[in-house]
């Protein structure tokens, strides 16, 4: 078996263990803080959303550092380091007396994890290029899958044991997945000459190289652009179903068969789409992912039955796991060797920015315009991010990318 097949298929593994352990503490965030003395209904609202911004902000500015070093080090070193530390962070977050140092904690854990964007840079780099759209989709198809099973365990153990020891199992997990990775993950690692001779102080002649790619800059538009839209229903998508089964019960069931399906579609298209892109071309596929996804949207805007939302749902899901899989695809072919790291330490920071950003959308545009106004707001971001790889993404863009950097 070639070597990187071995490693995607231990780095798959390990990242949907890891995927899982970070969602299994999702669904009881605020329960938690409830826990930890805080009362009101306000103020537990605050005090969550702080505890789930601080990763995000925090991850947003470390991880093109932890990209950089990943370039000079080596890409297996970062993974280790993003799920070691993420055992111990998680596992003292079952510790915590109150919630200043549960926010505190998150912040750190974003400083020291990304356990995605190492993961994504180790195969981006060991992967033909030629196979990158159905490894990175594989990949993605991992995420996804813990995506939904981690906060259905986790709220189950949040039932049955408490919400202190299901930081403990998240730490486990991801112990486990660092060891995996230790022990049959094998880099031959020989780091570009020029970073190899002038270390980190080259890395801001490397990032104008990148910035000053069309190419590369439309795909980091286009990659906030639709995180925007697809995390812009996270905070509304609970209130929609209520107000469509008035009195009914079941709701949170409901909620979380909208929210497994949308991430299983999106597990299905991501591999599915993007071993098409390696065919057909990256760039064809993610403009009809993005625009399959943008149709999809709107009809949701406009369902009476929460049966019809999870038909809509799986569909959409299914075009968003493709746009996923055939971005990182075209980024890792715009990329030169040697600089994946620093490249997709940059995409960890969009797609933080995108995660901050989207909900807070969503928000606004349901608080302004209703309920059914994010479905519109995410089907728009789709559009526009369609619209920039249209504009600015050409075939061939990676040959002049290259050319400009051994300049």
């Amino acid at each position: 078996m070639p070597q990187w097949r071995r490693t995607l298929y231990t780095v798959w593994v390990t990242q949907f263990i890891g995927v899982a352990g970070f969602s299994f503490v999702t669904p009881f965030i605020a329960y938690y803080v409830q826990e930890l003395g805080v009362t009101g209904v306000k103020e537990v609202a605050l005090w969550a959303g702080l505890v789930t911004s601080a990763q995000a902000v925090s991850m947003a500015v470390m991880s093109p550092i932890w990209g950089a070093l990943a370039d000079r080090y080596g890409r297996k070193l970062m993974v280790l380091r993003a799920s070691f530390a993420g055992a111990v962070i998680l596992t003292l977050m079952g510790f915590v007396t109150n919630v200043q140092q549960l926010v505190l904690l998150r912040f750190i854990q974003g400083m020291l994890t990304g356990t995605v964007a190492a993961t994504t840079t180790l195969v981006a780099s060991t992967v033909p290029k030629e196979r990158s759209g159905m490894a990175l989709g594989s990949l993605q198809m991992a995420v996804f899958l813990g995506v939904s099973l981690g906060p259905l365990l986790g709220g189950l153990s949040g039932d049955t044991f408490g919400y202190r020891p299901s930081f403990w199992v998240t730490g486990a997990l991801l112990l486990i997945s660092g060891i995996l990775v230790a022990v049959f993950v094998k880099e031959d690692f020989h780091p570009a000459a020029d970073v190899a001779e002038g270390g980190l102080r080259r890395y801001g002649h490397a990032l104008k190289l990148v910035l000053a790619s069309t190419a590369l800059l439309a795909t980091f538009a286009a990659r906030i652009l639709l995180r925007v839209g697809s995390r812009s229903l996270d905070p509304i998508l609970p209130l929609f179903i209520q107000s469509l089964m008035p009195g009914a019960g079941h709701v949170g069931t409901t909620a979380g068969i909208v929210a497994a399906v949308s991430a299983l579609g999106a597990a299905a298209g991501s591999p599915l789409i993007g071993g098409w892109g390696d065919r057909l071309g990256y760039r064809r596929l993610l403009i009809a992912s993005a625009v399959a996804a943008a149709l999809g949207f709107i009809p949701q805007a406009f369902v009476q039955d929460p049966r019809w939302l999870i038909f809509w749902q799986l569909l959409s899901g299914f075009a968003v796991g493709g746009t996923l899989s055939t971005l990182t695809a075209m980024m890792a072919n715009l990329t030169e060797r040697g600089r994946e790291g620093m490249v997709f330490g940059l995409d960890a920071s969009a797609v933080s920015a995108g995660n901050a950003l989207g909900p807070i959308l969503g928000a606004t545009a349901a608080g302004e315009l209703g309920l059914r106004a994010p479905f519109l707001v995410a089907s728009l971001m789709f559009g526009i991010g369609a619209a920039a790889v249209v504009v600015w993404v050409r075939d061939g863009s990676r040959t002049r990318m290259n050319t400009e950097a051994q300049g």
